[in-house]
């Protein structure tokens, strides 16, 4: 399972980089075409907007994944184990409500601009907002998964957000 996941993640990875550097050369071209030849290419503009959005999106999918999202894991680090947990699972459930009403609103703006078409690649608007609904049903998933490891295979806190007591740092600078 673990094989399938990774395998998953790194395809993100890819078609993160994929994106990055589709941005960079049409952004470039366009650049170049209005300041040397003065033409642009608005068809460009839409793209590289939409690659932007997809990065950002599927890069918040990867943060998640690691449990490198918006975690100061210097106070999990501190507090005792319990409370390491009770907190980490607070943190996980806040997650899953805020993920789900992101699905729910990206829903809704999927359904509402299925008829809008972008005027100069006539690509359909709500993909803009289906990054939207990817993004919060794969951070949902990823945060229930947490939560499994952490009460079902009893995986410790540290271990999840994989946090390096002193002693661990201490050794890694020797």
């Amino acid at each position: 399972m673990n094989k399938i996941l990774d395998s998953l993640f790194r395809a993100i990875e890819i078609l993160m980089a994929f994106f990055l550097a589709l941005m960079i050369i049409l952004v470039f071209a366009n650049v170049v075409g209005r300041y040397v030849f003065s033409i642009g290419f608005a068809w460009s503009e839409e793209i590289a907007r939409l690659c932007f959005i997809y990065l950002v999106y599927l890069g918040a999918i990867g943060a998640m994944r690691d449990n490198r999202h918006l975690l100061i894991d210097t106070v999990l680090s501190r507090i005792p184990k319990k409370v390491q947990i009770i907190v980490y699972a607070v943190i996980q459930i806040i997650i899953i409500a805020l993920m789900a009403d992101l699905t729910i609103g990206s829903w809704g703006l999927v359904i509402q601009n299925l008829n809008d078409n972008w005027v100069a690649t006539k690509f359909p608007t709500y993909l803009v907002y289906a990054a939207g609904l990817i993004t919060g049903i794969a951070i949902s998933i990823i945060a229930l998964a947490n939560l499994f490891k952490l009460f079902i295979l009893k995986i410790s806190v540290p271990d999840l957000i994989k946090i390096r007591d002193d002693g661990d740092a201490q050794s890694a600078i020797e």
